[in-house]
């Protein structure tokens, strides 16, 4: 009787234990109502207030608050496209024979639509996830989850999916939370592609805050470039993380550099 009550306590000894590594391993979002700054513009000393800061992967992270990496995984950095044209023209998205480019940045579509092309983009982007964990964030947000929208018709919701479900496991690997980055469509899906928390730009512009909160409840992040939907955004939602940005989230030592929390 006594060695199998023994038994019994080394299992429940094993199983607690097995719980905390797992609980231990799962990444944290950002904390629910932090003061937030978007900087992928261009890194500067945060503001006393700010408890979470978005930067360029290739940006230090700052100590002491939540950091979350920047990734344009789903189109070219403008400053970038020499490179992908000198190394990986096959996997730029081209309609007959011309790139198919997101014209508002100047960044063109990364080809996601079959599998092996999916597989050498995820080998690519792999190490930059990594790098970030590496650097110190706490979390990653993969911009333009939205780009079969603009892809005349060349790729699909279904090639996104399948392409930031593995995105997303790398960064849980690694110990990265992943943010859903705008695309309020998605949103429902949050647990299967593996996202802990949103970022969504103007979404008080464009009505679609709720399309984000119905799933991610407090971890939502909202970032306003106009001063009426910012107020909107503190008005009816003051509890969630909300910063108002100038367009091109420049420095704070630039000209018309735009900041402000609730």
């Amino acid at each position: 009787m006594n060695s199998f009550v023994a038994l019994l306590a080394l299992l429940a000894t094993l199983t607690s234990s097995v719980a905390a590594i797992e609980s231990a391993a799962v990444p944290s979002p950002p904390p629910a109502d932090g003061d937030v700054d978007y900087q992928i513009g261009g890194p500067y000393e945060p503001y006393a207030e700010t408890e979470i800061v978005s930067r360029d992967r290739l940006d230090p992270p700052v100590p002491g608050l939540y950091n979350i990496c920047y990734v344009n995984a789903f189109q070219t950095q403008a400053e970038d496209f020499d490179w992908w044209v000198n190394n990986h023209r096959n996997l730029l998205l081209k309609k007959d024979g011309e790139f198919v480019a997101d014209s508002e940045w100047n960044e063109i579509l990364l080809a996601i639509g079959t599998r092996n092309k999916r597989t050498a983009l995820v080998e690519i982007v792999r190490p930059w996830i990594e790098q970030c964990a590496t650097d110190g964030f706490d979390a990653v947000e993969f911009d333009n989850l939205d780009s079969w929208t603009r892809s005349e018709n060349q790729l699909t919701r279904k090639d996104a999916k399948r392409y930031v479900r593995r995105l997303n496991a790398i960064a849980a690997a690694a110990g990265l939370a992943s943010g859903q980055k705008n695309t309020p469509q998605l949103s429902k899906l949050k647990d299967n592609l593996g996202f802990s928390f949103a970022v969504a730009e103007e979404c008080n512009r464009y009505r679609e805050c709720a399309r984000y909160t119905r799933h991610y409840g407090d971890s939502v992040i909202i970032i306003e470039y106009r001063r009426k939907d910012f107020n909107r955004a503190c008005s009816k939602r003051p509890e969630l993380s909300t910063v108002l940005r100038d367009r091109l989230v420049r420095p704070k030592d630039k000209a018309k550099h735009v900041y402000d929390t609730c």
